[in-house]
């Protein structure tokens, strides 16, 4: 982009709550509210699939320093599962490959898919983001190529059944960030000796935030400039879980040059929401013995 254009869009700063639309992809979904904010830099925290809807986050300007600890929460989905069909894609866009008769009682349904609560080792889908070689494999698998893909620990923390009508279950999950939905569906699907496609996919929540606090690409379109800037939530937003400290003016001084500081909290080891004084965020550090914060990502000073 040219430094000229690059004037023209404006230093927009904050996270947005975006409940992402059937039938486009999160990429899309980025460009589409990036353009409407004007926004020099833009990024999202995780990918949904076209078919799927529902929660992504997506971080304007200096919060897209902070997206990594968003893309590394946990996240909630609801989602409905089809049996007795496989796909090749493991969702329902993709074409069904194999056919088979569904003969399951309730009982039999929850004892499949307990197996899978708990940490698990969970080989993600062809068609998914991962890359082999810098080529996403969706890109290979739809030139027909298979790649050997290594498992992953992966971890369910909680999984309900909200309905069964004997072919398609509705379920609510709880998962670690990476975890693939598609994959569970084949693997619940060879557990029961029927196979199984997904859907339907929502995102419910990723982290501390929820699709309650989310809005639509349609409602931000009617809204005035100033309206849609309000709807932005403050760069520390999503990294509430973290411990916090305050600087004085001159140990910000130096933490912001990339110096270890000193601060009169009481920390654990481990991350740090860290703020000045007066209040303002400054970045994320790493608490130290002594009560010494190392920095790890600092915002800039003119936010």
């Amino acid at each position: 982009m040219s430094s000229r254009l690059q004037h023209q869009l404006d230093p927009v700063n904050g996270i947005l709550l975006l409940d992402k639309e059937l039938g486009i992809s999160s990429n899309r979904a980025l460009q589409q509210v990036k353009r409407l904010f004007n926004a020099r830099k833009a990024g999202h925290t995780g990918s949904l699939d076209p078919l799927a809807s529902g929660l992504l986050p997506v971080c304007f300007g200096e919060a897209t320093k902070l997206s990594q600890y968003l893309l590394d929460s946990d996240k909630r989905y609801l989602t409905s599962l089809r049996f007795g069909e496989t796909t090749a894609t493991g969702d329902a866009e993709g074409e069904i490959i194999e056919c088979q008769p569904v003969d399951i009682s309730l009982t039999q349904l929850e004892q499949a898919l307990n197996k899978f609560c708990g940490v698990i080792e969970q080989i993600p889908p062809m068609y998914s983001a991962l890359k082999k070689d810098g080529q996403p494999l969706y890109k290979l698998a739809r030139q027909g190529i298979d790649v050997e893909r290594n498992p992953r620990s992966v971890e369910i923390f909680d999984l309900d059944i909200i309905s069964f009508d004997g072919v398609t279950v509705e379920l609510t999950i709880h998962c670690s960030k990476g975890f693939y939905i598609r994959s569970l569906a084949f693997d619940v699907g060879e557990a029961l000796g029927c196979g199984a496609h997904v859907t339907k996919l929502r995102r419910t929540s990723v982290g501390n935030f929820n699709i309650e606090q989310a809005i639509t690409y349609k409602d931000l379109i009617a809204m005035e400039p100033h309206q849609r800037l309000a709807q932005l939530l403050p760069l520390d937003a999503g990294i509430g879980h973290m411990q916090s400290a305050s600087l004085t003016d001159d140990a910000s001084y130096y933490f912001c040059q990339g110096q270890e500081a000193r601060t009169a909290d009481e920390l654990k080891m481990g991350l740090v929401r860290v703020y000045v004084e007066d209040g303002g965020f400054i970045g994320i550090g790493e608490a130290v013995p002594g009560r010494r914060i190392k920095p790890k990502r600092l915002l800039s000073s003119n936010v």
